[in-house]
């Protein structure tokens, strides 16, 4: 026995460290990571500091006149949207993918006054500069929210609306208790690349890993091995702040456009779950409860829902994904 579990004390340090010897420290706005893409930039001043927001702009051969937009999670780029840019250019999309300021590629601000409204705000004038009047919207994650905001904001602009198991479909902040942003800080200068994988093994893949899940890991700890990561760390402790102070839960209501939700059944991601009793826990972040809810107050709504797919899709379960997805574009 003794031996046993030597030996598999043994494996899992050896599959970490090995793993972890593939990280490579990335500069602050992945100057050394590869994108799918081209990458271009439009030139923003926000409260007073100029910065560049990054993005890829995927033309069709076969054009159908139809455009639509991708946006990403938090812990994430634009770069993790590239099969399924490939498969909408396939079938006719202009495809933009946007990285949000304060993440990818884009600048990563001294300090900034996060709010989702500035985020949709940034994105339309993005979309002004390539010359788009009319786009649809897929948010993931984090990404939905910002979606969310954009669709609230700028209903003239959107054709159609697409939430790929979003956040923010609950108000946390009834349940968990606020936590300030120098915390995030310090959480966030805490994290490493077992940290993080571990995270994402729990949290978006309910303990079952693939390999193709180890370009994202490697992503985020490549910035912790960065001597310009306490910067990074800085605006994505303001960008969690943004997250658990603003919901638009309250919002969906006003959504005009036709609207599709493809919800992963196993994601339980929520945020503060572990600041919560059990019995509190209990009740956030149940996605099969989620998506009915947000599905029946969006007034034009359709809801796919993907047994045993956790909270990346497009990822974990990407034929699940992709198939409604072009069905509900092609409507």
């Amino acid at each position: 026995m003794k031996h046993t579990l030597f030996f598999l004390l043994y494996f899992f340090t050896a599959f970490f460290t090995l793993h972890a010897q593939d990280v490579r420290p990335l500069g602050i706005a992945l100057e050394n990571f590869d994108y799918p893409f081209p990458v271009d930039y439009i030139q923003l001043e926000l409260q007073g500091e100029p910065l560049k927001m990054a993005y890829m702009d995927v033309q069709p051969e076969q054009a159908n006149g139809k455009t639509v937009m991708l946006l990403h999670g938090k812990n994430f780029c634009g770069a993790y949207w590239e099969q399924t840019a490939r498969d909408l250019s396939e079938a006719g999309y202009r495809v933009i993918i946007p990285d949000q300021i304060g993440f990818g590629k884009s600048s990563k601000p001294v300090d900034l006054q996060y709010t989702f409204h500035l985020l949709a705000q940034n994105t339309k004038k993005l979309l002004d500069s390539l010359g788009v009047d009319k786009t649809s919207v897929l948010g993931h994650s984090m990404g939905g929210m910002v979606a969310t905001r954009f669709v609230l904001m700028y209903p003239e602009v959107v054709d159609k609306f697409i939430l790929e198991n979003p956040i923010g479909l609950e108000d946390w902040k009834v349940k968990v208790p606020y936590h300030s942003v120098e915390y995030w800080y310090e959480q966030e200068l805490k994290k490493d690349y077992e940290s993080i994988r571990q995270y994402q093994l729990q949290s978006y893949y309910d303990g079952k890993w693939q390999p193709k899940y180890d370009r994202w890991v490697n992503m985020l700890a490549g910035w912790t091995l960065s001597p310009q990561y306490p910067r990074v760390a800085w605006n994505a402790a303001l960008t969690y702040d943004m997250i658990f102070t603003q919901p638009v839960v309250y919002e969906f209501e006003h959504v005009e456009a036709p609207t599709l939700l493809i919800i992963g059944q196993r994601d339980r991601t929520a945020l503060g779950k572990n600041w919560v009793s059990e019995e509190v826990k209990q009740t956030l972040g149940n996605y099969p409860a989620l998506g009915k809810a947000t599905a029946e107050k969006i007034p034009n709504a359709q809801l796919v829902e993907l047994d045993n797919v956790g909270h990346l899709p497009h990822i974990e379960a990407y034929d699940k994904f992709i198939e409604p997805l072009i069905s509900f574009l092609n409507e």
